[in-house]
């Protein structure tokens, strides 16, 4: 599996004057007190491309509500695809449970060991 890249802050100054500092989700202007984050166009998951053309700069909240609403999702269905294309298909059956293993109930209280007059030697009076 390839590794993802560590940008440099000189390949992030690039790429943030490459888009002149907007925002590529809500084309809004990032200003100098906001953070932001590089942002894979096509999700890297899907694609594992590196270069200036994939990438854009991103506010933090945009980029999480991409991740979070279109990449990850197109992310799990290529994973189903790709294991069901290598015969890895999910079982539709319920697995089923081996029960508990309860111990046997004993009594709280060894009735042959009460004195006579109480319990279980009552009926021998």
């Amino acid at each position: 599996m390839a590794r993802r890249k560590r940008f440099t802050a000189k390949d992030r100054a690039r790429i943030f004057a490459a888009h002149n500092g907007i925002c590529h989700l809500c084309r809004g202007k990032i200003q100098d007190n906001e953070a932001w984050e590089l942002e894979h166009i096509i999700a890297w998951a899907l694609t594992q491309d590196d270069s200036d053309e994939n990438l854009a700069p991103a506010h933090v909240k945009c980029h999480k509500a991409k991740t979070h609403k279109q990449d990850r999702p197109a992310i799990n269905k290529a994973v189903r695809l790709d294991n069901k294309r290598r015969g890895f298909v999910a079982s539709k059956k319920k697995l089923q449970s081996r029960g508990f293993d309860y111990p046997k109930k004993q009594p709280l209280i060894d009735k042959s060991k009460l004195p006579i007059g109480i319990g279980a030697r009552d009926e021998y009076r």
